[in-house]
């Protein structure tokens, strides 16, 4: 199991949040945060969950390999497993 967890640093709505991803399958990732975390998978983000500040310690110590949040985004990327957001219409 390689589930991964980037530093809560993000901001949103007064609390810091953390990335946890999988490099290996979302399926894995799926059933990491139900048994562990208990985030609804309704929380999914496309290719990750959003993990308050208070359940990163929580995510550590089930398993959760603290990373850089550029090694967790390069490791995502290098597994295919990063969904890109879409972009715009091209100009033109």
């Amino acid at each position: 199991m390689t589930v991964l967890i980037d530093t809560p640093v993000w901001p949103w709505r007064g609390r810091r949040w953390s990335h946890l991803v999988s490099d290996v399958s979302y399926e894995e990732l799926h059933a990491f945060v139900e048994v562990e975390l208990g985030i609804p998978r309704r929380a999914f983000q496309g290719d990750h969950y959003d993990v308050p500040e208070d359940l990163y310690d929580v995510a550590v110590s089930a398993g959760a390999t603290p990373v850089e949040c550029r090694e967790l985004l390069s490791r995502l990327l290098a597994a295919g497993l990063r969904v890109r957001k879409p972009r715009g219409p091209a100009a033109g």
